[in-house]
């Protein structure tokens, strides 16, 4: 299949973000969530920013102080029995996980999909019991002429999920928690099917299984039920160890692309999609059994955790799939793949 990665990847990096934090720096700017909105396109991107770490002995962990309104460190001194410091994303302790950065949400606007000018201040900054640890990964799915955004919120209390609403990108209400802890990867459909609205998500993995996706329908985008199995891992496959929901899903003659993440033993990360029917979203009809969006490049096998490609939106224009994704968990790329391209690729369950 021919994806054409745009000659000037990455699109933004974290060079490229101004600190919203005192003594913090920016190490991650990924995973957007994509939209179309008058004449712009506009990113609502991941930004991740740690302290700035002055003493090589000690580990950090930001959070957000709901009691005070404010930043808080956990300061952990390294060496320490029970404390595990070797994944650079986190710090393992008797008593749970801890981050090393904290993420919130920014707007980038573009004309030209590519070229983006940067929000100085956060959309969407953690200010409850729920976003301590920060805010990932949002997706963003129009409905008539309101922009919902779903979002990870991360605490000491698990990982829920989260829903806000606006319609200019200018103010956006919280309306709360949606899914339980620790369901990911919510990704919500852009109509009603049958007088119902669905969403795909990913619970937590069990004792008895391993990161799938499941199915959830809903009344009103609030109180989320009837959750179904829809697909699982597949052994051998690029897919084998995990899998969720990444893009809005698209409707098409043929049913609903779904553009969706895998990872395999080996935490590669790549993307692919599967055709769902347009009246009862819970059957499969076909499946990639190989991805269309694999790392291949340095900025997509190298950086703050590599061999990843991870997206959270993309746009359906002029038979083209226009994706944002997230590389390395450090920067934002661009590709194009023709619809059809993916469509071909597709075999029928």
């Amino acid at each position: 299949m021919k994806v054409s990665r745009y000659i000037g990847n990455p699109i933004i990096e974290p060079k490229d973000i101004r600190p919203y934090l005192k003594d913090y720096e920016v190490i991650g700017v990924f995973n957007a969530g994509v939209m179309r909105y008058g004449d712009e396109i506009l990113l609502l991107l991941r930004v991740a920013e740690r302290p700035v770490h002055r003493d090589p002995n000690v580990g950090l962990s930001p959070y957000y102080d709901v009691a005070n309104g404010r930043m808080g460190i956990n300061q952990l001194e390294k060496g320490v029995p029970g404390y595990d410091f070797s994944d650079a994303r986190g710090i393992a302790t008797p008593e749970g996980s801890l981050l090393t950065s904290l993420s919130y949400l920014r707007i980038a606007r573009s004309k030209d999909g590519v070229h983006f000018e940067i929000d100085d201040r956060p959309a969407l900054f953690p200010e409850n019991q729920y976003e301590i640890y920060g805010i990932e990964d949002c997706r963003i799915t129009q409905i008539n002429d309101t922009y919902f955004i779903n979002y990870s919120a991360v605490s000491n209390l698990g990982i829920t999920t989260c829903l806000a609403s606006t319609k200019d990108f200018a103010y956006i209400q919280r309306e709360g928690v949606i899914f339980q802890p620790d369901s990911k990867n919510i990704v919500i459909f852009p109509q009603k099917i049958n007088g119902k609205y669905y969403a795909l998500h990913r619970p937590s993995s069990s004792s008895f299984g391993k990161p799938s996706m499941w199915l959830a329908e809903s009344p009103d985008l609030l109180c989320w039920g009837n959750h179904r199995f829809l697909m699982g891992c597949r052994p051998g496959l690029w897919d084998e160890a995990r899998i969720g929901g990444s893009c809005v899903p698209i409707k098409l003659e043929q049913g609903w692309l779904e553009i969706y993440h895998g990872a395999d033993r080996n935490n590669r990360y790549c993307l692919g999609a599967v055709l769902l029917d347009s009246e009862q979203p819970w059957r499969v009809i076909a499946r990639s059994t190989q991805p269309f969006l694999e790392p291949e490049t340095d900025y997509e096998k190298e950086g703050f955790f590599g061999n990843v490609v991870f997206s959270c939106g993309a746009l359906y224009e002029d038979g083209k799939v226009k994706i944002y994704y997230g590389a390395a968990d450090t920067s934002m790329c661009y590709a194009e793949v023709e619809m059809s391209e993916i469509l071909e690729q597709l075999e029928q369950v």
